[in-house]
């Protein structure tokens, strides 16, 4: 057990699904697994383990930012023997061919967080995902009839919503290729590299800030479920 995370070695698959929102945990653990179980509640983050496809699989919530998902993946990295983790999260849209409920498959990610400083580098640090997971999704979202982008995304501390800078700002790092914005992929990706583990982060584009359309209430989960078929069959690939 870590302080975060009351389950068991056993308890954790070796590939796990991380969600921002813990009900999205909830939601893929009753909907898309067999016999899922609560392995960990610690401060209402739950997280579950079950199987797909006779494959287990984990998903484990990690709350909003960097500095949270960085917690868990580093724990489920080096306490839990975690091999793989998909991120199955939400973004906003950066670009005006990226469409309500697409698919972003984050290539790597550039950030205006100081997250890397602790690694001691001399320059900008620019992770990346893993190319096998990467390249399977692609393979997959084909497959599904999922429409897919790949790409840099821009993972920031601040939502864009509340930027003190003003809410264009997003549009600099659109005009440098940023696919879409999300708050948690470059701590995701960066942990990854340190641990010498797995990574890919699958972003559904719910709103953007280019038309300022977005998934309607109603579809917040449902519109999801693309996503979660791209990441579930992935993990029964790779687990």
């Amino acid at each position: 057990m870590t302080p975060h995370n009351r389950a068991t070695k056993s308890d954790i698959a070796p590939v796990v699904l991380a969600p921002g929102d813990p009900l999205r945990a909830k939601l893929v653990a009753e909907k898309f697994l067999e016999d899922a179980r609560l392995v960990t509640d610690v401060r209402n983050i739950l997280g579950y383990t079950g199987t797909y496809k006779n494959t287990p699989v984990s998903v484990l919530a990690t709350g909003m930012g960097g500095p949270s998902i960085g917690i868990y993946s580093y724990e489920l990295y080096t306490e839990y023997n975690v091999e793989s983790i998909i991120r199955i999260g939400t973004c906003g849209g950066l670009q005006p061919t990226i469409g309500v409920g697409d698919l972003v498959v984050a290539m790597t990610a550039s950030t205006d967080s100081n997250w890397a400083h602790q690694y001691n580098l001399k320059g900008t640090l620019s992770p990346s995902c893993n190319s096998g997971l990467f390249l399977k999704a692609l393979t997959v979202a084909k497959s599904l009839n999922v429409p897919c982008h790949a790409g840099m995304v821009f993972s920031s501390d601040l939502f864009s919503s509340y930027n003190a800078l003003g809410s264009d700002s997003w549009k600099a790092w659109a005009r440098m290729g940023a696919l879409a914005q999300d708050m948690e992929t470059y701590a995701l990706y960066c942990t990854a590299a340190w641990t010498k583990k797995r990574a890919l982060s699958l972003l559904t584009m719910t709103d953007s800030c280019v038309t300022n359309e977005g998934l309607a209430t109603d579809m917040r989960f449902a519109g999801l479920y693309p996503m979660l078929e791209v990441a579930l069959e992935l993990a029964s690939e790779v687990g």
